[in-house]
Formats: structure tokens, C-alpha cells, sequence
């Protein structure tokens, strides 16, 4: 019964303990409840005044654009000279349609008013009027004179409708932009008007069925622009019983106020685009009396669950007993001398379950570790070469590789390595944290069943990918595309560029180590083609593997790389910095030729492997090795090495190089002139010839010194001055073949590039 009295006293304490907390804040949300209410509301209002203000000011600002771009049209123009009379039917027409356009469902217009004063006439919706005729003639002619060039102002719908029946007229109020006309004239005599239906405005704003409990906005001079009750639109904002106008000197706040004998939450904010203040009335009573109901839940649930947790904690320590009486007599047959140690019983048998846990999960910890370091071994081994391929099947099977290797009909290694650490906010001795978290991103962006698992060898992560695709241009489609993802999302996630070089494809893993030299030798052309590419390395090298050399000289192996990559000064320069240490050494003459030789057979296996015959380098006789005996001096080796056999093959390099890049950007250029007038894009193009996008665009900048998109913009230009030359086509379609969104967007275009429209640049080309 001790043990007993213990286990519910301490778990009626523990459960008292854990729901204290949660009454005191049931009696502190009771008390605070109202002011947080109120903040909130406050802040939520403010944020809702800012989004409205921002849709009301994304329709002014739309209706803004296109007014400018009818006042500067030249339809407008030609009808400002003009007196508009019978005769200039097609002239008022192209001009009606200008208007209409003005006119749709997401500017809210309803009606666009041209004023001539000087031609004494008026085109409206309704149509063409005399304006000396017409009833408001005199305040229209005021707009004219007013002294800002552009202004948004509150005018009577009966203005611009005094011919039609008064209940055709929804609104009393228009909110009119008022433009003067010609534009930038220094005498204006036209007046361009856009008129929105005040009451219109008013879905945008959200209001609860009292009318005082609203939203409405005043405009600078405190008259009322749009209000639920659309019969105050244009007073005073007295008239809707707010009288503390002078309050809303600030941006925004919040002030609390009496409007017709009830207390409210103001909020405001004023628009810096046009100054109009939007308000927001809430009632405090309301809040008040929402809040005191939440405070009282609140306090009650807390009680009713203090309660419930108190008779849970009584019935569960009871219950709870029976198995830990259990668990304490198997501890006293297993261990007689445990309890003796321990007056609580829970002690006892927390210590042997934590004992036991820590041994297991130390076990489990060593053996995973020294398996994966295992197997991470045995892959940098093979990777280099180190394992025989008579036994490498089996030690793959050994760590549970060999499975998924035999469901892959073809397979590729790829080797990713970190361009540069300049400017980004890493330093060098970050590198290391980096390459792990690489790898760390490998493993999880691609499934387990394509890859084995990365490794890490010298600064290169590697890794062998599979697939059970049998079709070659299948398998290299998802290669790349894992490539590519996996490039995007570690320059997204780490701000890193990152380039990975892939071998060719084999079904083999007796050509892993090959493999791994071929990705290395894919890397190295970063120093032609630039950082963050993706590149194979049947794209380099016409897709010849390398015969293993074993020859580890890092001198050597740079200058290699040069004259691969057809670098004429580095190549130079490596040539020199190998032969000094050569011949600094202190050996006999015969000794000298040891180095030497070695030299001229690794730059003769470069030749087999790149398919150069000898007799593309030189044309005399003899071998090269019986002439390189012969010399005497080191300036005539260097020489020698230099004139007959490195610079030779540079320039067979070279040539191959811009054969290939050539072609390349050969066969892009003739998409661009077969699809222009489709969607194309790089990466299509990418698709097209089953290249990198990255290699193309980098292939293609170097070949002809322009982007991809500047080259299809400047051949979509040259076949629009064509058809503007020698067809007819109206402007709009010759815009909708480029793939222009609108007839806008081409002729913005065309101006920008050419420096004049297309129906001027036609027309010139015509008139000479």
C-alpha cells in the first residue's frame, strides 16, 4: 500500500502541476481578453483598410495607363484637329472604338468623355454632341481650365448624362480622371474624361449590415467617395455623424469616437497615391461584449478540465500499479540486490530500462556506422580502380549492392564538385560541412533504387546512377533531368554553384573506375565553358574512353588537361614548370630519358585515345622517341616538346572544338528560323538535339556573341520589318505570329528597337 500511496500521490501532483498553468490563464484570458480583442481587431482592420486601398488604387492606376495611352494615340490626335462633323464618319468610329477599349469589366468604366472646346464638340458612350448645346456645357468647360494637368475628382452623374432619363442613372456620383487634351500642350483646349460610378467602387469595400459599423472613404477634402449608403456619397463626412475629421492628420491610426451617440474603434489609413482616407468603424460595445463571453468559456472549460484531470489521475494510478508490481518482482528474481539501492521502486526500474536502452542503442550505432563506412570504402576503391573487377561483383554483394545493381540495364557515374566559394557567405574551410551536406541532399532528392550510395573523393562527390530503361536517349532524358534538378535545388537550398561532369553510359560495373575518370575529365571543361554547367562526357570527347594511365605525376596530368582543352598559354606554361624539376634533379643523361620518355608516351596515348594519327603532327622520318634522344641541351627539349608535338596537337584540339561548337550553333540557329513563330525556347532546343540547356547556352554565346533569346528577338524583328515591307498584314497579326500577349507589347517593342512604330516604319518603307 505504500508503494501505492506514492504512485497516486505523485500522479495527482503531477497532473495538478500541469493544469494550475492552464487555469491561471483561463482567469488572465478573462481579464485581458477585451484589450487583446480590441488590439487585434485594430491591426486586422488597418491590414483590411491597406488591401483595399490597394485594389481601389490598382483600378485607378489601370484606367490612369490606359487613358494615357489613348490621349497619346494617334487617333485622338487627328481628332482633336478635326471638327467631327457627318463627313468624318470613320474617323469618329476608329475613335469610339479607342474608347471602348477603355471600357472593360476590371477598370469599372463606365462611360469616357472627349471635350473639344476649340472644335465645339463631345463624344460620349451615348454619342456625338455639340458642346455649346449641351445642358452642363459651362462646368465641363470649368474642368478644362482647372490648373493640374490630371486629377481625380467627385463630379454629378448628371453632368455626363443630362439627355438621358434621371433613373437610367445608377450613382449620383462619378469619380472622373480628367486629363487635358492635346497632351502637353501649353493651351489646352479638350478635356479627356474617365468616369467611374462611385457606388461601383463600393464592392471592394467590406461592411457589416449597420451602417455606422462600415466602411467608407473621404476624399482631401473630407467629402464622402463611396459609403454603404450611397445617398451620402459627395458630403461632408459630418453627414454620416463623424466629426472628428481633424483627427486623420497621420498615415494611419486608430482613435476611438462618437458617432451618433455610440462609441467606435476608428482605424484609417491615407493613400499616398491620391491622399483619400479609408475608414473603418467598429463598435466598441460589441467588442466588449464578444470578449467577456470568451473570457467566460474560457475559465469554464479551464475548471471543467482541472476537474476531469483530477479524477483520470485517481482512476490511472490505480490501474497503473498492477504492471510495475510485475516488472519490480522480475527485477528481484533477475537482480535480488537492485531495490536495496533505491526507496522508489520507479527508479529501479528506470535505471535497468535506461541501461538497456543505452547498450542497444550503442550496438546498433557502432555496427550501422562501421557497415556504411564499409561500404563507402569499398566504392571509393572501386571508383578508383583499386578492386579487381574479377571481384567487385561479390564485394558488392556483400553490403547489399549487388540486388539493386542487377535490376539496372544501364548505368552512369556522375561527379559533382563546388565551382567557387567567392562570394558566397562560406569560407574555405567550410568546404568540408559543405561536401556532406551535398551529399546529405543527394540521398534525399534521388530514390534509393537509382543510385548507390555517394561518395566523397578528393573534393568530388560521386555517385553511381541506374536505371532499368533500356533506351539510351531514355536513360540520359532522366539523367539529366535528376542532374539538373539536383543542381537547381543546391543552389536554391545553399546559394552554391555547383558542375557535375557524367561519364557515358555502361551496363557494366567492371567499368565503374573508367567511368569515374570520364566524369572527372567532363569537369574539367569548366575552363572553356564556365561554372554550373552539366555536362557528359560523350559531349566533349566524341564519346572515346580514357585507357587508365599510371603515371602520377600532377604536372603531367595539368598539362594533359591543357592541351585536351586547347589552352596554348597554360599549356606553355605547364610544359616549363614540369621540365624544371625534371632536370633539377641530379641523375646521369641516361637517367633524364626515363622522365622524358614517360612524357612523350603520355602525350602519345592522349593522341590514340583522341583518334590523332601521327602523321597529322608530323611528316618526317624516324620516331619521335630516337629524336628526342638525340637532343643535348634543356631549351632544346622544351623546344622540341613544344614545336613537334604539344602545340601540334592544340590545335588539332582547337579545330575540333569549334567544328563541334560550330555545329551546334548551327543547328540552333536553323530551329530558331524553322519555329519562331512558335514557343521555342532554349530548353526546347535543349530537348530537340538532347544537350545540356546550360551547355547550349553557354556553346552559343561563344559562337556567335549573343544570348539565345537576343538572336530569336533580333529574327522575329527582321521578319516583321519584312512583312511590314512586302505584305500587307495588319499589325495585329503580324504581332499575334511573334507571340506577342497584344498588338501593344509588339509596337512598344518595335519602337523601342527600330525607333519608330510599325505603321510609321511601313509607312516610310512605302513611301521610298
Amino acid at each position: 500500500m505504500r508503494s501505492l500511496s506514492f504512485l497516486t500521490k505523485m500522479t495527482i501532483f503531477g497532473f495538478l502541476l500541469g493544469t494550475l498553468p492552464v487555469l491561471f490563464i483561463g482567469i488572465f484570458s478573462y481579464l485581458t481578453s477585451s484589450r487583446e480583442i480590441q488590439a487585434h481587431v485594430n491591426q486586422g482592420k488597418t491590414q483590411l483598410l491597406i488591401q483595399i486601398n490597394a485594389n481601389v488604387e490598382q483600378i485607378l492606376k489601370t484606367v490612369n495607363h490606359t487613358l494615357n495611352q489613348v490621349s497619346n494615340s494617334t487617333v485622338l490626335k487627328s481628332a482633336m484637329s478635326s471638327p467631327l462633323t457627318v463627313s468624318d464618319f470613320i474617323l469618329y468610329n476608329n475613335l469610339r472604338n479607342e474608347l471602348r477599349h477603355m471600357q472593360t469589366f476590371d477598370t469599372k468604366l463606365e462611360d469616357v468623355v472627349l471635350l473639344n472646346e476649340k472644335q465645339d464638340w463631345m463624344v460620349k458612350n451615348s454619342g456625338l454632341y455639340r458642346l455649346s448645346e449641351y445642358e452642363y456645357a459651362k462646368e465641363l468647360k470649368a474642368l478644362v481650365h482647372e490648373p493640374s494637368e490630371a486629377a481625380w475628382t467627385l463630379n454629378p452623374s448628371r453632368w455626363f448624362y443630362s439627355e438621358e432619363s434621371a433613373d437610367s442613372v445608377a450613382c449620383p456620383y462619378s469619380i472622373s480622371l480628367a486629363k487635358k487634351l492635346p497632351v502637353g500642350g501649353l493651351a489646352p483646349y479638350g478635356l479627356a474624361l474617365a468616369n467611374i460610378p462611385a457606388c461601383s467602387l463600393q464592392e471592394l469595400l467590406q461592411s457589416d449590415s449597420d451602417a455606422a459599423d462600415a466602411i467608407m472613404v473621404l476624399d482631401e477634402g473630407g467629402r464622402i467617395l463611396m459609403h454603404p449608403d450611397h445617398s451620402l456619397i459627395g458630403s461632408p463626412a459630418a453627414a454620416a455623424g463623424f466629426s472628428d475629421s481633424g483627427r486623420l492628420s497621420q498615415t494611419s491610426g486608430q482613435f476611438e469616437s462618437r458617432v451618433d451617440s455610440r462609441s467606435y474603434s476608428v482605424s484609417y489609413y491615407r493613400s499616398p497615391y491620391n491622399g483619400w482616407v479609408y475608414l473603418s468603424f467598429t463598435s466598441i460595445a460589441s467588442l466588449t461584449k464578444e470578449s467577456n463571453k470568451i473570457g467566460l468559456y474560457t475559465l469554464i472549460v479551464c475548471l471543467v478540465l482541472l476537474v476531469a484531470m483530477l479524477l483520470i489521475a485517481w482512476i490511472g494510478s490505480r490501474r497503473m500499479y498492477s504492471p510495475i508490481q510485475k516488472l519490480l518482482r522480475m527485477i528481484d528474481e533477475r537482480l535480488p540486490g537492485a531495490r536495496r539501492e533505491r526507496t522508489n521502486e520507479f527508479e529501479v526500474i528506470g535505471d535497468k530500462i535506461h541501461h538497456l536502452f543505452q547498450s542497444n542503442s550503442r550496438l546498433e550505432s557502432e555496427v550501422h556506422r562501421h557497415l556504411k563506412q564499409a561500404g563507402a570504402f569499398l566504392l571509393v576503391r572501386a571508383f578508383q580502380g583499386s578492386v579487381k573487377s574479377g571481384e567487385l561483383a561479390g564485394q558488392l554483394e556483400r553490403f547489399g549492392y549487388r540486388a539493386r545493381i542487377g535490376g539496372w540495364s544501364r548505368m552512369a557515374v556522375f561527379a559533382l564538385q563546388i565551382d567557387s566559394l567567392e562570394g558566397t557567405r562560406y569560407e574555405k574551410d567550410d568546404i568540408d560541412l559543405l561536401l556532406f551536406a551535398v551529399h546529405n541532399m543527394i540521398e534525399e532528392l534521388i530514390p534509393a533504387e537509382r543510385r548507390l550510395s555517394p561518395v566523397t573523393i578528393d573534393q568530388t562527390v560521386v555517385l553511381l546512377y541506374g536505371s532499368s530503361a533500356g533506351d539510351v536517349a531514355e536513360f540520359n532524358t532522366a539523367l539529366y533531368e535528376a542532374t539538373e534538378d539536383l543542381q537547381r535545388k543546391i543552389e536554391s537550398f545553399l546559394g552554391l554553384s555547383v558542375s557535375i561532369g557524367i561519364s557515358l553510359p555502361f551496363d557494366s560495373v567492371k567499368q565503374l573506375a573508367i567511368a569515374y575518370r570520364e566524369g572527372l575529365d567532363a569537369l574539367k571543361h569548366r575552363l572553356k565553358l564556365g561554372e554550373g554547367i552539366v555536362i557528359q562526357y560523350e559531349n566533349v570527347n566524341s564519346g572515346k574512353h580514357y585507357v587508365k594511365i599510371n603515371y602520377p605525376v600532377h604536372l603531367e596530368s595539368e598539362l594533359l588537361d591543357a592541351i585536351k582543352l586547347a589552352d596554348k598559354e597554360k599549356a606553355k606554361e605547364l610544359l616549363g614548370s614540369f621540365l624544371r624539376p625534371v632536370f633539377k634533379s641530379e641523375m646521369s643523361p641516361q637517367e633524364y630519358q626515363v622522365p622524358l620518355a614517360r612524357l612523350l608516351n603520355s602525350l602519345l596515348v592522349v593522341m590514340q585515345e583522341s583518334g590523332i594519327g601521327l602523321s597529322q603532327i608530323r611528316h618526317a622520318q624516324g620516331t619521335l622517341l630516337e629524336e628526342l634522344i638525340d637532343l643535348n641541351t634543356v631549351p632544346e627539349i622544351e623546344d622540341w616538346f613544344w614545336t613537334n608535338v604539344i602545340y601540334p596537337m592544340i590545335r588539332i584540339f582547337r579545330d575540333r572544338q569549334h567544328s563541334q561548337y560550330h555545329n551546334i550553333s548551327e543547328k540552333i540557329i536553323d530551329l530558331i528560323q524553322r519555329y519562331y513563330d512558335t514557343d521555342l525556347s532554349l530548353e526546347e532546343c535543349a530537348s530537340r538535339l538532347n544537350y545540356n540547356a546550360n551547355y547550349l547556352s553557354s556553346v552559343f554565346r561563344k559562337e556567335t556573341n549573343v544570348s539565345f533569346s537576343e538572336y530569336l528577338a533580333d529574327y522575329r524583328l527582321s521578319m516583321a520589318k519584312k512583312w511590314l515591307t512586302d505584305t500587307d498584314m495588319p499589325v495585329k497579326d503580324i504581332a499575334s505570329r511573334l507571340r506577342y500577349n497584344n498588338s501593344q507589347n509588339f509596337i512598344r517593342s518595335f519602337r523601342k528597337q527600330v525607333g519608330m512604330t510599325p505603321g510609321q516604319f511601313r509607312d516610310r518603307s512605302l513611301g521610298g
